[in-house]
């Protein structure tokens, strides 16, 4: 027996399904053998009997006797054969929380290397060997190892998902090909795994751009956050540089106030003390006449008396103090005088202070030319889009929804919805025009209510020196000068629209605290007929 038991291999005492030696091997109806409870628990756990090996199926669970050659056979190879388990398991870990156990070891389950499709099992690298060394057992089709196998039969076929159908979206076996899924468009399911495979690098490929698009979106929000910081930092030191200059200006001008004042007291005092000194100096000499007076009323002696009456007769030097008076000075029109004074100081300061802003909104200078879609048929526009002035004629034009058809008004072909913009218009020679920034959504038909609300942020001139900005209420802009030159700044994101002077380099007005929500448009209104026109210039940037 020893000899003939050299002649086997140990492929001939596997069970199919624990993939070791046998123990009380049955054979089954179909020829095949398996460890007699190997083939128990597997028809209690799927509810068809069903040879694991040739997939035959059995109406009555065939009874189960053990087959006593291959039993004994199996004992002496047990015998003959050194086997690997143990010594092969000590050296594999166990299976820890999360990761998949090998179904077929007893005790200590260990981590599963590669999962079978066919046997629906998980094995360790101990009995995974058969799969790797067994001709029959090669063809199994091997994944990396996964939980609920049994979720890749079909429920209903108890056959294995192997393909799937595009029709329904849905995996399915053979059998359903042709009953539920008969004349639907089926592929192998590598084939659409390789399909959705390369979908899901086309989106991971996608993603990762939204990612890196998002990475320079932090990067483009930290440099506009450390540019407001720097922007911040210049804007308190010239406030600081601004307020420190006018405080030494009140100071000083204080100083100067009082300085005045203390110098007109001194010499105020002055003089009293000359007085007082010089009429002391008369009473002294008085007091000397009287003291002497007195001697010369008390003397008996007749020639005595005679003698010195003479010379007393004579009156000492003194002045007519009736109409002498101290001059008090007068401290009227000095405070204003010196805030007057502080005042010019102060203007001087604060040009120098819109000079630096202008300069400032001047870096956010765009061009700008007149749309054409958008003029009354009254004004007539330049070829360069550059200015616009009203004629004595009305234009047969076409009345497009952009066009305003009752105010003497344009837009501009630049459109704006975020940022900082600036331009500037010349209006010299011209008695009535409006400027400023409309939204996109305004009514161009029929009269225009220009006030914020309605959105419009203008400013205008009427009756040759009534400037107003068109807020709610309108307000009455007294300015020193007539500006020969506009300049219009918008921050989108601020809410701030302003006004300059440019030539005078001073704030004439602005609206704060907008809300704009969508865009904005240059506006221009130009009213009067034979005057100068509308003239969009060049930003010649202040130095």
């Amino acid at each position: 027996m020893s000899a003939s038991s050299c002649l086997l291999t140990e492929d001939q005492f596997l069970c199919s399904i624990c993939l070791d030696v046998f123990t009380d091997p049955v054979l089954i109806p179909c020829g095949h053998n398996f460890c007699k409870t190997c083939i128990t628990e597997h028809w209690n756990i799927n509810v068809q009997s069903q040879c694991p090996n040739c997939k035959e199926v059995f109406n009555t669970r065939p009874e189960l006797r053990v087959n006593t050659f291959i039993s004994e056979m199996a004992a002496q190879f047990r015998q003959s054969a050194p086997h690997k388990a143990s010594s092969s398991s000590s050296e594999q870990q166990a299976a820890k929380p999360g990761e998949v156990p090998c179904d077929v070891c007893t005790g200590t389950k260990l981590k599963a290397l590669k999962s079978c499709l066919v046997c629906l099992v998980s094995y360790c690298e101990t009995h995974l060997e058969p799969h790797l060394t067994t001709s029959v057992l090669k063809r199994h089709q091997l994944i990396d190892p996964v939980e609920n196998l049994e979720g890749r039969m079909c429920t209903e076929h108890d056959k294995l998902l192997e393909l799937f159908c595009k029709t329904d979206q849905m995996c399915v076996c053979m059998l359903c090909t042709v009953l539920d899924h008969k004349n639907h468009d089926v592929v192998p399911l590598k084939k659409e795994y390789e399909g959705k495979k390369a979908e899901l690098g086309k989106t991971e490929a996608e993603v990762q751009q939204m990612i890196q698009k998002r990475r320079l979106k932090i990067q483009e929000i930290k440099h506009s956050v450390e540019l407001s910081e720097e922007d911040a930092d210049r804007e308190i030191a010239d406030g600081v540089k601004v307020f420190s200059a006018l405080k030494e200006s009140v100071e000083r001008s204080q100083t100067e106030l009082i300085d005045t004042i203390k110098e007109k007291q001194r010499k105020t005092e002055k003089q009293a003390e000359g007085f007082i000194k010089e009429l002391e100096q008369e009473i002294s000499e008085l007091n000397k006449r009287s003291t002497e007076v007195e001697q010369l009323s008390s003397s008996e002696d007749h020639l005595h008396l005679l003698q010195s009456f003479r010379t007393l007769n004579t009156a000492p030097p003194t002045k007519n103090w009736t109409a002498v008076r101290v001059s008090t000075p007068s401290y009227e029109g000095t405070v204003v005088r010196a805030l007057n004074q502080l005042e010019e100081t102060l203007s001087k300061q604060m040009k120098k202070l819109f000079e630096v802003e202008l300069k400032r909104v001047q870096q956010s200078a765009v061009d700008v030319t007149l749309d054409p879609d958008t003029a009354h048929p009254y004004l007539i526009l330049s070829d360069d889009g550059k200015q616009v002035k009203t004629g004595d004629v009305k234009k047969n034009l076409p009345n497009n929804p952009e066009r305003f058809d009752y105010c003497s008004c344009v837009l501009s072909k630049q459109s704006f919805s975020s940022g900082r913009f600036y331009y500037e218009v010349q209006v010299k020679g011209e008695n009535t025009w409006d400027l400023g920034v409309a939204r996109e959504s305004i009514n161009r038909k029929g009269g225009i209510t220009a006030i914020p609300q309605i959105g419009y942020w203008l400013i205008w001139l009427r009756n040759e020196n009534e400037y107003k900005a068109l807020d709610d209420p309108r307000v009455l802009l007294p300015l020193k000068s007539r500006p020969q030159k506009v300049g219009v700044f918008v921050d989108y994101e601020e809410g701030l629209v302003s006004f300059y002077d440019v030539d005078a380099a001073a704030l004439i007005y602005s609206f704060t605290g907008c809300s704009f929500t969508e865009k904005l448009y240059p506006f221009f209104g130009h009213k009067g007929k034979n005057s100068a026109p509308l003239i969009i210039s060049p930003v010649n940037h202040t130095e």
